[in-house]
């Protein structure tokens, strides 16, 4: 892979000229070219099977409004010649995650999914959701679209197949069976309640069911239910037909199980208005297992074509592709799209536009699921809109805000105390841009809450003007709302004076009399606190993003308080993992037994060597 660059000067030309200049130098090598503005920006970034031929096409006429506006602005360009056309794809792909340049359409939303694990590092195996980096020893199933479908399938599967869910900890330290055993959905492995060969045989029907051998399982369980009745079983004929229906319900859930398709994604794109939505249905082992929608950005201009091999190449850029993708619309490079897939699942990947039978049935409900998903999103985005232009209206703003910024603080008399600040735009709460702070200034008073607003605020400041200091990255807030009344507003004000960002609007939101709803007080430096009318919409918009902010606090603070409760003099210990520190509890009990023991008994622990009961020894005997 080779690298041109030349960078702007003054006298360099921009636009058509510009373009005109670098097509002088290039060859026909596939690659990807990068076009910059004068602040050297990243406009847009492409590919190409021939460089010289690509590039040439933006010095002559006939553009769309969006590719006039970005020649327009083209003050230099940069290019990275590739081996194959396959590796331009990829790095285009790449770059436009990394730089998300104005022109490209870009897909914002980039989670993982969930799937489902049957670990298989312990006799008895777990039964549980998984999400991230497949690390763990098990067979994975997935991906679900959502925690929801996972939580009802796995809801079903523990009353159909009676298996744990519960940690290894909790397991080994049973010495009775719980209450997932008292209402049929464990079958009690923890007090040997069940045999290990019966365990395991329910793990694999289970397994055979998620594999999509769901009517062989079923066939199963009914010829054992009918064995229990003629043997009057009747309890264990009742149990079988239980687990039958249960697996009948997870069938129902997922709504069209299609005959002929084993394993896809299939795809759904609907564009109006400049504005698009892609429906993305997950189809494994015959089984639905769930849809998500997508809103990529697009502009006016956008071909259904382009947003579509846009959405592929970001969505799978870390994600497994299935083995086949099923397309309402086809994309003008889908040979090197297949390839590329291909070449990164490590077997053949097929690219379909359907025009009959099931496979296109699949893609018209994918279809119709993305036209009513977008309309309820503008529906929505008209509403937001409306909001914003109030909240201007109502704090005396120049424009609608782009982006609010809440902050609030939780804490327990001074102890666990964080802060939390969530994030809300025209469309509506950034929940990927909010943000946690661990409250750690030593020289606060326990319970000073002005403090620590403080200390958030100035983090925050600190953190912006290292990121974004020429402000041209979306990070900055137009609107500050804090919760509390003057005594946080001059708190605030004073960390904003000294960061020098007083020019962004400030208001603290009080609880007012009786600390009721509807009689909030505003505060804003300088200016005497006001209320707005009970019915104001801008009000209850307020109050919502006040609760968010107050919700995302109070659980960042009881995650915190939970992970406090938890802790043991054993995680300071260099060397005792939570393996270790597990194996010492379940030995003796407690981290003070642990402490009082003597260094023979660390050294009998399972997994304990010589040399790290040593340390643990060390580390509660000699301390000064």
């Amino acid at each position: 892979m080779t690298t041109q660059n030349e960078s702007n000067s003054d006298t360099q030309p921009t636009g058509y000229a510009c373009i005109l200049r670098y097509v002088k130098t290039l060859d026909s090598s596939p690659g990807v070219y990068r076009m910059l503005d004068a602040d050297s920006r990243v406009l847009y970034v492409g590919k190409a099977r021939n460089l010289k031929a690509r590039v040439s096409n933006y010095t002559r006429p006939g553009h769309s409004g969006r590719i006039e506006r970005m020649i327009g602005a083209t003050a230099s360009m940069m290019f990275l010649t590739t081996r194959t056309e396959t590796e331009a794809l990829l790095l285009e792909q790449n770059l436009i995650k990394q730089l998300k340049p104005k022109y490209n359409v870009l897909l914002r939303d980039d989670k993982s999914f969930p799937n489902i694990l049957v670990a298989k590092d312990h006799t008895f195996p777990q039964i549980k959701k998984h999400r991230g980096a497949k690390k763990e020893k098990g067979a994975y199933f997935g991906p679900f679209a959502n925690a929801g479908a996972v939580n009802r399938t796995l809801n079903q599967l523990q009353k159909a197949f009676l298996l744990r869910n519960c940690t290894d900890s909790v397991f080994d330290g049973r010495t009775r069976p719980c209450l997932l055993y008292q209402i049929k959905r464990c079958s009690g492995p923890c007090v040997d309640l069940i045999s290990e060969e019966d365990y395991r045989e329910s793990v694999r029907d289970a397994e055979r069911f998620l594999s999509g051998r769901s009517t062989k399982v079923q066939e199963d369980l009914a010829e054992q239910m009918m064995a229990a009745s003629e043997a009057m079983e009747f309890e264990r004929a009742a149990s079988l037909r239980d687990r039958i229906r249960a697996l009948t319900q997870v069938q129902t859930s997922q709504g069209i199980n299609p005959r002929g398709v084993a394993e896809a994604d299939v795809i759904g794109l609907y564009m109006d208005s400049g504005q698009a939505c892609v429906q993305v249905f997950f189809i494994r082992a015959n089984q639905n297992w769930g849809n998500k929608d997508f809103y990529p950005r697009v502009g006016p201009d956008v071909s259904a074509a382009e947003a579509m091999e846009a959405f592929l190449g970001q969505f799978y850029d870390n994600k497994e592709p299935p083995r086949q993708l099923i397309l309402s619309d086809a994309i003008e490079n889908a040979d090197l799209m297949q390839d590329a897939l291909s070449k990164k699942a490590g077997r053949k990947i097929e690219i379909l536009v359907p025009q009959r039978g099931e496979k296109q049935e699949l893609v018209a409900g994918a279809l119709r699921n993305a036209r009513e998903s977008l309309a309820r999103r503008m529906s929505e985005s008209a509403t937001q809109a409306k909001l914003l232009r109030g909240v201007a209206e109502a704090f005396d703003l120049d424009t609608p805000p782009g982006r609010i910024e809440v902050y609030d603080n939780s804490h327990i008399q001074g102890t666990n105390a964080v802060g939390g600040m969530i994030v809300a735009g025209p469309e509506g709460f950034m929940k990927n841009a909010y943000r946690k702070f661990n409250i750690r200034g030593d020289d606060l008073t326990p319970g000073d809450d002005f403090g620590m607003m403080k200390e958030v605020l100035n983090r925050r400041f600190t953190r912006l003007q290292k990121e974004d200091p020429d402000r041209d990255k979306g990070l900055w807030p137009d609107l500050l709302l804090i919760d509390g009344g003057a005594g946080q507003v001059s708190a605030v004000h004073e960390i904003m004076q000294a960061h020098a960002v007083e020019d962004i609007p400030m208001i603290g939101v009080a609880k007012g009399v009786d600390r009721d709803h509807g009689k909030e007080e505003f505060h804003r430096i300088g200016q005497r606190p006001f209320a707005l009318k009970r019915n104001d919409p801008v009000l209850y918009f307020i109050q919502r993003l006040r609760d968010e902010a107050h919700r995302f606090a109070i659980g960042t603070h009881r995650a915190k308080r939970a992970k406090a409760v938890g802790a043991t003099p054993l995680d300071e210990i260099p060397g005792v993992g939570a393996a270790r520190k597990r194996a010492l509890l379940a030995h003796f009990g407690s981290a003070k037994a642990v402490s009082r023991a003597n260094l023979a008994d660390l050294k009998a622990v399972d997994g304990i060597s010589a040399g790290l009961a040593q340390k643990v020894y060390d580390f509660f005997h000699d301390k000064g």
